[in-house]
């Protein structure tokens, strides 16, 4: 068990939060808030314990340059906004120097300030010992609450805990206690819905998760690799070329070790990748060779959701169809719909499943959507996470 925020006595220290604050903007403005919204009961928790507060972020990719069009100036703004009090920030293409140290120095027991984004500074990414150390420094606890970041080894993530006790926050705990329960001691039939394009992104959690589930429900782009695996005509479909011997070799995994995976069994063609097209729904050994599979069928709907039914517990990470387009997003809604009524365990793993719950206004209905999508990968892989390995164990 890891340590977190509820372990410590953070009263009068100055506790240095690493959040994600990488939120989508438009013309300088924030259009999706839901990561700043995630980070909240962590702060808030720390401010009514009368902590210090100084939070980090990351935010788009400055590649070590102080681009102020990825300044954390608009992030700051939502806080304010969100918690109802003043949060300080000063912007520092340096990140740290000496006004804001003056500033980390002079916080009140209470009080919140935000640093900016610590990729203006190469070291970030690199590790950088002494960037790590100069974050250190503001601080006397680390707080580790940025899941999206965690499979990165980065100064602000993991080097930061060479000097400082590092502790999780509420985000990162249910985070851990969710898909690490899933991955680890899931309540049995435990079923998986991997969709998404490419075979090649999701072979080792495919392969990890083939010793786990008892079914694996494949959907997506990925399904005409299998399908052409298969033997299977499939027209102008999406094709991750190079793995078609992957997707055979995992056919036969599944066969071995007594998995039930299932592919779609019929399809929604169309003429062009486009909304107002013409479409036909057709049995997947009857792709047209001028059509391409843009989502899975109704007797494919069905079929998944025989599976799910029965299911305890359910991760599902990647869309089984273009969910983006009305006309193709019938399946990705119906899954979703069948975990939203489910009294599984639902864990969406982030990325475009988790845009597709929103999307359906059903994210309230799943027991947990993880806030990280390449993290929440690995994490089902099965892989250590440094920014979690770095946490302190109780």
């Amino acid at each position: 068990m890891k340590k977190t925020i509820k372990d410590i006595d953070v009263k009068g220290k100055k506790v240095i939060v690493r959040c994600d604050f990488n939120v989508p903007q438009k013309d300088g403005a924030i259009t999706d808030d839901n990561r700043i919204k995630a980070a909240l009961p962590t702060i808030t928790y720390l401010v009514e314990k009368g902590a210090k507060v100084i939070l980090m972020s990351h935010l788009g990719r400055p590649k070590g340059e102080p681009k102020m069009e990825f300044t954390l100036e608009p992030v700051a703004d939502r806080l304010r906004q969100l918690l109802g009090k003043e949060v300080k920030f000063k912007s520092c293409p340096e990140v740290i120097c000496d006004t804001i140290k003056e500033m980390a120095d002079s916080l009140q027991d209470g009080d919140v300030m935000l640093l900016e984004n610590v990729r203006f500074r190469k070291e970030e990414t690199e590790n950088g010992a002494e960037f790590a150390k100069e974050l250190a420094s503001l601080g006397e606890v680390f707080v580790q609450e940025a899941f999206g970041t965690a499979h990165r080894a980065h100064a602000s993530t993991a080097g930061i805990a060479d000097y400082l006790p590092a502790v999780s926050g509420f985000l990162i705990e249910k985070e851990v206690k969710f898909l690490g329960g899933a991955v680890e001691n899931p309540e049995r039939p435990f079923v998986a819905i991997m969709g998404g394009a490419k075979v090649g992104d999701k072979i080792p959690v495919i392969e990890s998760l083939l010793k786990k589930v008892d079914t694996l429900i494949i959907g997506g782009g990925m399904s005409y690799t299998f399908f052409k695996a298969m033997g299977l005509e499939i027209g102008t479909s999406i094709l991750d070329e190079e793995n078609i011997g992957l997707a055979k070799e995992l056919l036969k995994k599944a066969e071995t070790a007594g998995v039930k995976l299932l592919l779609p069994v019929d399809v929604v063609c169309a003429k062009e990748f486009a909304n107002e097209t013409e479409t036909v729904i057709v049995d997947r050994e009857n792709i047209p060779a001028d059509m391409m599979g843009l989502d899975i069928g109704p007797k494919t709907i069905d079929l998944y959701k025989n599976a799910l039914v029965e299911a305890k517990t359910i991760v599902w990470n990647g869309p089984v169809g273009v969910f983006e387009m009305p006309s193709f997003a019938k399946g990705t809604k119906a899954i979703a719909e069948i975990l939203a009524e489910s009294d599984a365990v639902t864990v969406i793993g982030g990325g475009d499943s988790a845009a597709a719950a929103e999307q359906f206004g059903l994210a309230d209905k799943m027991t947990h959507i993880s806030t990280g999508g390449g993290a929440s990968l690995e994490f089902l892989e099965g892989k250590v996470l440094p920014g979690i390995a770095i946490i302190e164990e109780k």
